[in-house]
């Protein structure tokens, strides 16, 4: 059985270090946050250590993010020696965009669906990395993957989010389908 990863980026720059999101490429990871399934167990990754993130990414069954698929992947694959777009993903915001027809932050759905909110924001995460605050940086990168895990044991559980509507109190509840066997499909080549 292939592992099912959570994970979550920190960068080192801004977008406006780099000359806007038309840029994203030039954007420089700082840590990346994991949770595995398997050995059910959180990781925070420095840059040295990102051998170790490639194997568990590459051997993958399923990689899962928020907005992974428009920025993690995107920053982060140039870190590794295959290709991280090929392994099978399951991005929660694309999910909610399809089904809701809008974006939501990672705080918002923690708050409406878990009581739970993000520990900072990520340019304090960048502010972090620049002070040489790496355990507060790294602390808040697992909390983002904590956060990310249970909204979706939450998608497997009961098949949809409360997502938080504006101008009025009642929540909406967005139907967000998550079949595992659609993602035990062999997964075309990483190279």
């Amino acid at each position: 059985m292939k592992d099912k990863i959570v994970f979550d980026i920190e960068t080192k720059n801004t977008f406006a270090d780099v000359g806007g999101e038309e840029n994203i490429e030039k954007l420089e990871v700082s840590v990346v946050g994991a949770y595995s399934y398997l050995k059910n167990e959180y990781y925070c990754f420095e840059e040295h250590e990102f051998n170790v993130l490639a194997e568990m990414m590459q051997n993958a069954g399923l990689i899962i993010g928020f907005a992974s698929k428009r920025f993690d992947v995107p920053v982060l694959n140039k870190y590794f020696k295959f290709n991280l777009h090929a392994v099978p993903h399951y991005d929660i915001l694309e999910q909610i965009e399809n089904s809701w027809g809008r974006r939501i932050s990672l705080d918002l759905l923690g708050e409406a669906n878990l009581g739970m909110k993000k520990s900072g924001h990520g340019l304090d995460a960048i502010e972090w990395y620049r002070n040489g605050e790496m355990e507060k940086l790294k602390e808040y990168c697992k909390q983002d993957v904590r956060l990310t895990k249970e909204i979706f044991d939450l998608i497997r559980k009961q098949g949809y989010l409360w997502i938080p509507q504006r101008n009025i109190p009642q929540m909406g509840k967005a139907e967000i389908v998550y079949k595992e066997e659609d993602h035990e499909a062999p997964q075309e080549s990483l190279f």
